[in-house]
């Protein structure tokens, strides 16, 4: 059904930032079955397939603008990339597009249910330069040597600091905030960094785990361990409280902390900055099984905040369990794990802190108590172990399965957008099209269906209300 973009607000809509008032146009809701997201050809790859690079990739999150009903955000990340072909040394990642910015694409609902793109904002430095996604060298390496299509090393230098192929602004950029005054907070899975940008998309300030960086604000950062991210897998999810005042920001997968021999496990880590204090929280969340990826968060209020938790299977075409889950998660009644906790640190002689690697365990970091704990898909013995340390993960109940509810047919969902309490909006990251071909090369990317992927709003009705 159509909705008047002139509505009132109700006290709980304000609280939560949700859109409708302003323009003057009806517009439509898209349903289950979804719209697609216009897109352009940026180029093709010279191969055998003709493999299209598209324009498009505004699927990494998505956020409702803040007074404007049937008006959306949506964002990319990095820009056109693959894996390299198993055995190049060193292990790195091709650009296909190395100049390629990340941007934020501003888009509005018609009459019809149609998505049409209004405007797009390129995301720069400081000095106003656009930006690249090419990697960090010195705040947020990842250890990824950038390579074009043809196996040369990028020779880009975008920042001008004389090292090519490094960005030291670059982002990965994953999570989305649009504030009522017009700027974005964009997080990423470099640093990770958590950067603010002007309505124009130049940065204003940063927030990231290096306490050396002159980017930061004195006594504000992100924890140090932080930055042990599984590269690739950074702060993939950031919300904002309804009050305006508290940044929450979710890992994508766990840490390597200490290091990457933790592999695989099922915690990841919520972090919540105060923006004008920078004082910091963490909180567990225990994933359903090992090697899940939760790629959004959204704020419903203070402590209570909807996940996407999913594998990168596609319906259809992967065998077994495909997940594309959306939970409810309440912080309140779990831990701060955060080793500013003086509380939770006097209580109990096992826990200590490391300024590296934050709050341990009889000597160990959370993500090896966890490891060590079990060698299955949930490790509750680890679990268990810091359990009996006093250490809660947050609460989370199932909210929406979209494998089961619509069989949802992409690999990655990405954005959430809550509309009402009955109702959320849905976007997945189509990666500009295209997927690698596991020969240090790509191939356009598709569904079960045979059709090319692409950015898709979809608009669900749920089982029960939100709220």
């Amino acid at each position: 059904m159509k909705r008047s973009v002139r509505l009132a607000l109700t006290p709980l809509m304000l609280a939560l930032g949700l859109s409708a008032c302003g323009g003057g146009d009806d517009f439509q809701y898209p349903d289950a079955s979804g719209t697609s997201l216009p897109y352009t050809v940026m180029q093709k790859v010279a191969n055998a397939e003709g493999t299209e690079i598209r324009n498009g990739g505004f699927g990494s999150a998505m956020a409702p603008h803040p007074d404007k009903a049937g008006y959306f955000y949506a964002m990319t990340d990095r820009g056109p990339n693959a894996a390299t072909a198993a055995g190049v040394t060193p292990s790195g990642i091709i650009f296909l597009m190395p100049d390629y910015t990340p941007r934020i694409g501003l888009f509005k609902l018609t009459s019809e249910g149609k998505a049409e793109l209004v405007s797009t904002i390129l995301l720069k430095d400081p000095k106003g330069r656009a930006i690249t996604g090419l990697p960090n060298k010195n705040f947020g390496s990842t250890g990824e040597t950038p390579y074009n299509l043809d196996g040369s090393v990028v020779q880009l230098d975008p920042d001008g600091d004389g090292i090519k192929g490094y960005d030291e602004s670059g982002l990965d950029s994953e999570g989305l905030v649009a504030m009522k005054d017009g700027s974005f907070w964009v997080s990423d899975e470099y640093g990770p960094h958590i950067v603010h940008f002007d309505a124009t998309g130049k940065e204003i300030e940063r927030i990231n785990p290096f306490a050396a960086d002159p980017r930061n604000k004195a006594g504000r950062t992100l924890p140090a361990e932080l930055a042990t991210r599984w590269p690739n897998r950074g702060m993939e999810g950031l919300a904002i409280t309804p009050d305006g005042k508290t940044l929450v920001g979710m890992m994508q997968s766990n840490l390597y902390n200490p290091s990457s021999a933790i592999g695989s496990i099922n915690l990841a880590r919520i972090v919540t900055i105060n923006i004008e204090t920078g004082a910091a929280a963490q909180y567990l969340y225990r994933q359903d099984a090992a090697g899940l990826a939760n790629s959004e968060i959204v704020a419903l209020s203070a402590t209570r905040f909807l996940v996407v938790e999913r594998d990168t299977g596609f319906f259809g075409i992967t065998s077994g369990t495909v997940r594309k889950n959306i939970y409810r998660i309440d912080l309140a009644g779990a831990t701060n794990v955060d080793k500013s906790n003086s509380a939770l640190l006097a209580g109990s002689a096992s826990l200590s802190a490391s300024s590296a690697n934050g709050l341990l365990l009889s000597g160990k970091t959370l993500e090896q108590t966890v490891k060590d704990g079990g060698t299955t898909g949930n490790f509750a013995a680890g679990w268990d172990q810091l359990a009996a340390a006093g250490i809660q993960p947050v609460s989370k109940a199932l909210v929406y399965d979209a494998v089961a509810s619509q069989g949802y047919p992409h690999d990655k969902m990405e954005g959430l957008w809550v509309i009402d309490a009955n109702r959320l909006a849905i976007i997945n990251d189509d990666d500009f099209a295209i997927a690698p071909d596991n020969a240090g090369g790509v191939k356009q990317k598709k569904l079960a269906s045979g059709q090319v992927d692409s950015n898709r709003l979809y608009v669900v009705k749920l089982p029960s209300a939100l709220f």
